[in-house]
Formats: structure tokens, sequence, C-alpha cells
């Protein structure tokens, strides 16, 4: 029990060589077998610690490649995130090479997280800017999204990043212009619709299925087709509107002269207000709903038509007042024209049938607008006759006021015949040179049209003439009454101073003459009949009125004041019917 178990000792090489040692004592083996054995027992441990050996040496290589990788990993990293270095990174590497690999560890996990964040983040303003791209292509369909987008992980770099947002941030820009030209367009559209009467929705989806209200605004293409598309469909809605309003105004017009020359009342007239309202508008004017829809257009060209039929039906009575126009026209301008022959013309072509309406209504248009210019050019002229005319009458009041031995009696209304008095007196200065600015402009007037200007069928100038002549015989008379006057008075001294005061025989050489009606054909207070005066050469041109009229200059001694515009005008139309013809006036 004192001696200890070998076996039970700590094993050891040493411990083990001597256990064999014993064995082989106790065998009985010889030295030869022992050291071949012992030979083999070193040829094994030497393979033992080889194996080891190599096994640490390929454990080292790995460590090392690891080590390698890592650190190139770490600069590829930080040359791919644009980053310098990393906090916590010795800038020397020092220890055992699984003490570099513990170290640089942490930096390398999280350069690769970053890394991941980073590859995110492009991915994300890529896929933005290639879905904004796609819709300005127009390459994407409503509720398509885009693919992954691929990203360079060489350059993941935050300036990298930065170009990628500014071109995000200019796209977007794009975007909202070009979403917001598209809803004008979108609105412009339906405003122009609305006012030709058309369907928005097809109109508008014909362009592109997503300018439907339904669909949101953020989804709507903006596709240069969609905006070109937009255009083109707006320019042709306004030419249409353009040729639409034309062909309304056209037809309004058509009304309001169809209306005018069949007097229509205002009542009937009224029903079509909302046609007639815009005849004047421009394009833009024009915002109501519905104003140049087809239909109303429509209603328009069977109101013109049924117009038109009842026009042919009323031709003679639209022709006729027409010819009346032109003769009020005329009238008023007192150019003479043959009324009758006019009207029985008329008549007759209609009743012939061989005849065009709107061809007669279109000549008698033509002529009434003629009349009119020609009125305009007179107008000037014939202000300056009327106040010649007045300025005579006012002098034929004036000589019968003068007449008037009890004018300066205090009777009722003196006053104010004494007030007319004076102012005829200075209106009667004026009548000279009233009559030369008249000859003047009335010369200037036939130069410029190569025919005589007339009133009411006379020429002017020869009616100036005339009174210019009749005015200096008057002269004379008066010259001549006083002279003879002067030379009673001259005699009735002489017979006093023979043969004593008697009465003057002046008295019995004519009736007192009382202010009254006068030969020119004046009314009792002294007016001349003005209406009279102007209008008596139709029918008293003929030979016996030179008679007459030397009677009237023999007789203006003891006569009433002559109205020297109605002899002037006499006398001219009696010189002119005696003489070769002057072309006047229509």
């Amino acid at each position: 029990m004192g001696t200890q178990d070998p076996l039970s000792r700590e094993t050891t090489c040493g411990s083990l060589l001597q256990q064999l040692q014993i064995i082989w004592d106790e065998v009985g083996e010889s030295d030869d077998e022992r050291d071949k054995m012992l030979l083999q027992l070193e040829q094994e441990c030497l393979d033992v610690y080889r194996k080891k050996v190599d096994q640490a040496s390929r454990s080292r290589a790995h460590l090392l490649q690891a080590l390698a990788d890592s650190k190139a990993e770490f600069a590829r990293l930080l040359c791919s995130l644009g980053e310098k270095s990393v906090a916590g990174i010795p800038e020397r590497s020092s220890g055992t090479i699984k003490e570099q690999l513990a170290s640089i560890a942490p930096a390398l996990e999280q350069l690769c997280k970053q890394k991941e964040q980073r590859i995110q983040e492009f991915a994300d303003v890529q896929a933005q800017i290639q879905k904004i791209n796609g819709e300005i292509a127009g390459n994407l369909k409503i509720g398509e999204h885009v693919g992954t987008p691929v990203v360079d992980e060489d350059d993941l770099s935050l300036k990298k990043l930065d170009e990628f947002h500014s071109q995000l941030l200019e796209l977007q820009k794009e975007k909202s212009e070009r979403l917001h030209n598209v809803l004008d367009f979108v609105s412009a559209i339906h405003d122009l619709c609305a006012v030709l009467g058309m369907d928005f929705f097809s109109t508008i989806t014909e362009v592109h299925p997503s300018l439907d209200d339904s669909i949101g605004v953020q989804s709507k293409s903006i596709s240069d087709n969609t905006l070109s598309m937009l255009s083109r469909t707006i320019l042709s809605l306004k030419e249409d509107k353009k040729s639409r309003l034309q062909k309304l105004q056209e037809l309004a017009s058509q009304l309001c002269d169809l209306w005018n020359l069949m007097d229509t009342p205002e009542e009937e007239q009224s029903l079509f207000s909302h046609i007639t309202c815009n005849i004047s508008a421009s394009v833009d004017d024009v915002t109501t709903p519905g104003a140049l829809a087809l239909d109303l257009i429509e209603q328009a060209e069977i109101e013109v038509e049924r117009l038109d039929q009842l026009k042919g039906s009323k031709m003679k009575e639209i022709a006729l007042k027409k010819q009346a126009e032109l003769e009020d026209i005329y009238a008023r301008a007192h150019v003479e024209i043959d009324t009758m022959a006019a009207r029985e013309n008329i008549v007759s072509l209609i009743e012939s049938g061989n005849f065009e309406p709107s061809e007669l209504l279109n000549d008698l248009d033509n002529k009434v607008s003629k009349a009119k210019e020609e009125a305009l050019s007179r107008k000037e002229i014939l202000e300056k006759v009327e106040k010649w005319m007045s300025a005579c009458e006012e002098e034929s009041w004036l000589e019968d006021y003068n007449r008037d031995e009890n004018r300066y009696n205090s009777s009722r209304g003196a006053h104010l015949n004494l007030k007319r008095a004076e102012k005829a007196r200075v209106l009667v200065n004026k009548i000279p040179a009233l009559v030369d600015t008249l000859v003047a402009k009335t010369r200037t007037w036939e130069e410029d049209h190569g025919l005589a200007f007339t009133y009411d069928g006379v020429p002017l100038l020869a009616m100036l003439d005339e009174y210019t002549i009749l005015r200096r015989d008057k002269e004379e008379e008066k010259r001549r009454m006083r002279d003879q006057k002067k030379f009673h008075e001259q005699l009735t001294t002489e017979q006093e101073a023979i043969f004593g005061s008697k009465p003057s025989p002046a008295r019995s050489l004519g009736p007192k003459k009382a202010v009254g009606p006068r030969a020119g054909g004046g009314l009792p207070n002294g007016t001349p009949n003005r209406r009279l005066s102007l209008n008596t050469h139709n029918n008293s041109m003929n030979g016996g009125r030179s008679t007459a009229r030397d009677g009237r200059r023999e007789s203006a001694r003891l006569a009433a004041p002559i109205n020297y515009v109605a002899i002037a005008k006499e006398e001219a139309a009696s010189y002119v019917s005696s003489n070769d013809p002057i072309p006047v006036s229509p």
C-alpha cells in the first residue's frame, strides 16, 4: 500500500517513456527493437508537431488575409462614401493580427451600415428622378411604378447625392410648371367646350385619359405629347369659336336687316335676343355657356331662311319702302328725281318675276348709300342756302315793317317788332357776303363733282346770279324813287312860292300800303310763305314767266316788297328751260 501506481502519476512524455522502459525490461525487448521503436516514436512526434505548425501557419495566413481584406474594404468604403477617415481607428497598425482585426471590425461595420443607408438614399432619389423623367417622356401609364434603379456603389459620396437632389429639385420644379400648364389648358378647354356646347369629358379624354376630373392632380399626364395635344386642341376650339361667332354674327346681322325691312315687332325680335346680343362682340367677349352651340346656329339659320321666304312675298312693300327712304334722302337734300318713274319701274320689275330679290334690294341699298354720301357732300352748302333764304325772308319783312307808317305807335307788340327789325338789319347786311361764300363753295363743289349743284331742280348758281340781278334792280329802283321824290319836293316848293301853300300832290301818287299779304306769297304778318317760295318752280317754267317778271319789275314801285329768293328761283328755272340742259346730280 506504500507504493503508488505509476499510471496514477501525471502523464508526461518522460513518464510514458519510463513506463515503456519498464515494460520492455519485463518483456525483455532487445536494444535494436527498443531503438527502432524509439525512432518510430520520435518520427510520429515530429509529424504531429509538423501538422500543428502547418495548421498554425494556415491560420495565421487566413488572419493576415482577413486583415488585408478588411483594410482594403475599409479603404474602398471610405473612397466610395467620400470619407477621409473614421473616428476611433488608429492611423498606424500595431499589436497582434487578432488585435488589429478586433480594432478595425467596429469601424468596418459602421461603414457598411452607412453604405447601406447611402445606397437607399441614392435609390430613393434616383427612383423619383426616373419617375418624373418617365412622366415627362410619357413612358409611364396611370398607376404604373418604376423599377428599382441601379445605384453606382463606387460613388456614394454626399457630393454625388447632392447632385441627384439638385437634379430632382429641377425636375420637380419642371413638373410643377408642366402640371400648372396642363391645368390651365384643361380649364381653357372646359370654358371653350361650355361656350361651344361640346362634351368636355370626351374632348379632354381624347387627349389623355388621366386628364379626367376623377383622377388626382399629381397623376395627370404632363408629357410633351400631352401638352402639345392640349395646345392643338385649344387652337382648334378657338378656331371653331371664331368661325361660329362669325357665322352667328352674319346670321344676326341678316336677322336685324330682315326685321328692319319687315318692321318685325319687338316681341318677336326678343325671342332671338340670345343670338343678336353678340352681334358686335369680340371672340374673347363671348363667355356665356352654349352661346355658340351648333343648335343655336341652326336655329338662327332656320329663322333667316323663314324670313327670306317671307321677304319674297313682301318684296313689293319692302322695295317701295326703300324707294321711299331714297326719296326722303333726296328730298331733304333738295335733289329732284323722277319718283313716279322709279316706283313704276320697281313695281313692273317685281310683277314680271324676272328678278332676284337680293339683287334688287342690294341695288336699292347702294342707291341709298350713294344718296347719303351725296347729301353729306351737299350739307354745308344747303345749310348756307337755308341761312340765305332766312335772311331774305327777314329782308322782306323789314321792308314791310319800314313801309308801315304806324310802326312806332304804342300798339301791342310794337316793341317786339322793333327788336326784330334791329336784328333783321344786322342779318340783311350780311347777305352779300353770304351770297359770295355760297357762290365760291358751289363752284368748288361743281368742280369736284363735275356737275351742276341744283336746288329742287334749279341750278343754285343761276338762282344766286338772278338774285344778285334782282337785288341790283331793287337798289336802282330805290334810287330812282328817291330822285323822283326829291324832284316832287322841289316842284312843290316852287309852286308854293308862286301860288301859295297847297296840299302836297305826293300823297296822291299811290294808296297807303298796309302790312299785309304780299305779292311774293307772304303771310298777313309780313313773313314770307317759305314753303310756297321754295317750291313754285314745278308748274311755272314757261314762256309767260318772262312777261310776268317784267310786269313785276315795272310795278315794284307801288307793290309790296318782293320775295327775292322765289323770284330768283323762278327766273333761274325759266332760264334753264330756255337753254341747253345742265348736268345735275340724280
